[in-house]
């Protein structure tokens, strides 16, 4: 990997204020408004899982979503000036400048998911360090296909629309996955464990003699990588044709 591309990547995106306060600062608000009144519920909505971890690791996922996500608007915002085109000029391969975009995504998104970790801990959520860790890597492997879909939406989409995107799938995928209300059962239930975000909140159930995803889990969550993964490489030789 190109360190000093990467490390580029970093200055740029943690220098963005605004970028910081929008995916950091409100899953953040919206905790302590959520968690911090339901405080006392300690099996929240029969899920054997307290309010303030369920919430912790739901808008956790929420946040880290988005900072996944929203890698796509850099890269529509490249693509728009020309500045992609340049790079295919340089020594940098195009393996080296995706790796760049996805460890600068997940370094967001790590950010985003150890504030609502230390934020739980204010509002009583104890586990092991054991917990913690495994908790976090399930949460780390879910987000890869939130990874591919950045780069596939950064290349079908304009700068001016990806953030309408983001915010939308964000939330359709934040909603359905069961990070405001548990879903269970029924076509909703089945829906919901169709998709990558609902196992990303899954993750919370290492709580609970450390289980946390059943099988079903990881078949979707690769699923969903290889079908995203394979998008996103026809999005970019498309693009990449048109150059």
């Amino acid at each position: 990997m190109n360190l000093s591309y990467v490390r580029y990547e970093l200055l740029r995106t943690f220098r963005n204020r605004r970028y910081f306060i929008l995916a950091i600062g409100f899953p953040l608000v919206i905790y302590y408004i959520v968690a911090g009144t339901n405080t006392r519920q300690h099996n929240f909505q029969d899920t054997g899982i307290s309010a303030p971890l369920y919430f912790m690791v739901g808008l956790a996922a929420f946040g880290a979503m988005s900072a996944v996500i929203a890698a796509g608007g850099r890269i529509a915002a490249e693509r728009s000036v020309g500045w992609t085109r340049q790079l295919r000029l340089t020594p940098l391969s195009t393996r080296e400048y995706f790796r760049a975009k996805v460890a600068t995504a997940y370094a967001a998104a790590l950010v985003t998911i150890v504030l609502l970790f230390i934020a739980g801990t204010t509002l009583g959520v104890r586990l092991s360090a054991a917990d913690w860790l495994k908790m976090t890597a399930l949460m780390l492997v879910g987000l890869i296909p939130f990874a591919a879909l950045g780069i596939l939406i950064g290349h079908i989409l304009t700068p001016d629309s990806v953030p309408t995107a983001v915010g939308g799938l964000t939330a359709l995928f934040a909603f359905l996955g069961g990070v405001w209300f548990s879903i269970s059962g029924g076509f909703m239930g089945d829906l919901a464990e169709s998709l990558p975000s609902y196992w990303l909140v899954q993750a919370s159930r290492v709580s609970l003699s450390g289980h946390g995803w059943r099988a079903l889990g990881w078949l979707v969550v690769a699923a969903w990588t290889v079908a995203l993964v394979a998008l996103a490489v026809w999005a970019y030789r498309r693009d990449k044709s048109r150059a």
